[in-house]
Order: structure tokens, then C-alpha cells, then sequence
């Protein structure tokens, strides 16, 4: 597993990616590529720091982990 710090760097990461498309198609894109290429493991991670505050996430991310953990 990786740690904490380590998924929300990556998460943002993929934020940064997306953020010129705009803020629905930026959380979308988001919301999609973390659907897509981690694992439930790494998911359950993010999902239990953003519970926990989400300190760190960039706003795309946290509103595409909201839209994620939804799901």
C-alpha cells in the first residue's frame, strides 16, 4: 500500500492534469482516472483521508473523491 502522502500527491497529480478542462470536466476526468487505474485498496486510503479532512487535496480532487465514494 502506499502512504497517505504518497496518494494524495498522486491525486493531485491527475488534478493538475485536468484542471485546464474546467472544474465539472476537471473532477470528472479525475473522478474517472482514479475509477479506472487504483486499485480498491489505494481508493479505500484516499477515501479514509478524505473522512478525515483531506488535508492536502486539491479542490478538483476532493469534489471528484466525493463523486467517487458515491458511486
Amino acid at each position: 500500500m502506499s502512504s497517505p502522502e504518497r496518494l494524495i500527491y498522486m491525486a493531485n497529480q491527475i488534478g493538475w492534469f485536468f484542471r485546464s478542462q474546467g472544474h465539472d470536466q476537471a473532477v470528472a476526468g479525475v473522478a474517472e482516472h482514479i475509477r479506472k487505474f487504483w486499485d480498491p485498496r489505494m481508493r479505500k486510503q484516499i477515501f479514509a483521508h478524505l473522512d478525515s479532512g483531506g488535508a492536502g487535496l486539491d479542490p478538483n480532487v476532493r469534489d471528484a473523491l466525493e463523486t467517487l465514494k458515491q458511486t
